[in-house]
């Protein structure tokens, strides 16, 4: 029998058992006339979780990661010049990407904990032309929530040619994202976060300014696998109800995302309400943390996550004393990215179905945990 804990790391988190039985969906082909309105729909959907109207799609077997070089490798062609907005970890894992594909890469470095600033970003478009500017709307690794909407603001306004790239792979049905109202170019997930399905999926959107950009450059994509030469006849094919082929899709894995997509865009909760349990399960486990005097990393509250909390340890304390204590009562968090603070803090995921079905009582567990765990560890050091 395999003992189930409450898995409340940033990602991969609880999925739905609607969703686990949607991927044990039998095997089916991948060209079959069942399968085709399936990915097709979900190409539909995951528009509506983004309120877009007609952004391009890239369902991708695939890791988030993937969505980097799709972007280095369509959008970006050698020695031109990309600005990376860096709050953490994947600041630097997409500046590499970028650098990797032959990208000219500037970063802005944020101090751990902050967004970059609206003047620093205005500064740097002012005094360089870009061809992207890529930030990450919710780091992982620290808990930070950039400004999407005043980023973009701000770059239409100083530099409007420049495409505007989202890493939103921990921030897509957790934090409200209008990729069209915004005018967000590219906003790029994965699946096994507040998308809550199994991981391997690849998820992105392409703004029409971008496919244009892609369509119209002047060397040959970089890429292979992730070439949307290769994969816009897919998606325009399943799309319009016609099966296409370039590499095979994860059948089992569209079955579960089209379950998950079909509950967050057409069941109760509406995506709306999902936004707002996501601030509420926030706001819940940020104020019991206040309480038990333990410090988030994000050191403005209006650039904290609604999806996940990352939260410094007690003086004098680190993972050996919560992580585990955590464990034993079934409760699963996550150590610490960051490696500047790598040993100095955990992380806390609530989004998906953990805030979204009241009924579980995942988040009353969180905190109950994280209420015994600080007690329980300090009482071992007195």
């Amino acid at each position: 029998m395999i003992f189930s804990r409450l898995l409340v790391i940033p990602g991969p988190i609880e999925v739905a058992d609607e969703v686990l039985f949607a991927n044990a969906h039998p095997s089916m082909s991948h060209v079959s006339p069942e399968f085709v309105p399936v990915l097709g729909q979900c190409i539909r959907m995951i528009r509506d979780v983004l309120f877009t109207k007609d952004a391009q799609p890239f369902l991708i077997s695939g890791s988030g990661t993937l969505g980097w070089d799709q972007v280095a490798a369509n959008l970006v062609e050698p020695g031109e010049s990309a600005l990376v907005l860096n709050s953490g970890y994947f600041g630097d894992g997409f500046a590499d990407c970028l650098q990797t594909y032959g990208a000219k890469v500037d970063q802005i470095n944020a101090e751990i904990g902050a967004a970059v600033s609206q003047s620093e970003i205005e500064k740097a478009l002012k005094a360089k032309k870009y061809k992207v500017i890529t930030f990450t709307h919710v780091d992982t690794s620290t808990g930070v929530l950039s400004d999407a909407k005043l980023i973009a603001e701000t770059v239409r306004r100083v530099s409007p040619d420049t495409l505007v790239v989202m890493d939103a792979v921990c921030s897509v049905a957790s934090e409200d994202i209008r990729m069209d109202a915004w005018d967000l170019d590219v906003v790029l997930t994965a699946s096994q976060k507040g998308l809550g399905t199994p991981p391997g999926l690849s998820i992105l959107l392409a703004s029409q300014r971008a496919v244009k950009v892609f369509e119209t450059r002047s060397t040959p994509v970089t890429s292979y696998y992730g070439g949307w030469n290769k994969w816009l006849p897919v998606m325009k094919a399943y799309e319009n109800g016609v099966a296409s082929y370039f590499a095979t899709p994860p059948v089992n894995l569209i079955y579960a995302f089209h379950e998950s997509l079909t509950q967050i865009t057409k069941a109760s909760p509406s995506i709306e309400n999902r936004f707002k349990l996501h601030r509420e399960a926030s706001q819940r486990v940020k104020n019991a943390a206040i309480e038990l005097g333990l410090k988030q990393v994000p050191l403005d509250p209006k650039h904290s996550a609604n999806g996940m909390t990352a939260l410094y340890y007690p003086e004098g304390f680190g993972a050996a004393d919560f992580l585990p204590r955590f464990a034993n009562r079934g409760v699963v968090v996550a150590g610490g990215l960051h490696s500047s603070i790598k040993d100095k803090y955990f992380r806390i995921g609530h989004m998906g179905i953990t805030v979204a079905d009241s009924t579980r009582g995942d988040v009353n567990s969180i905190i109950t945990a994280l209420k015994e765990v600080v007690a329980e560890a300090k009482s071992q050091r007195v």
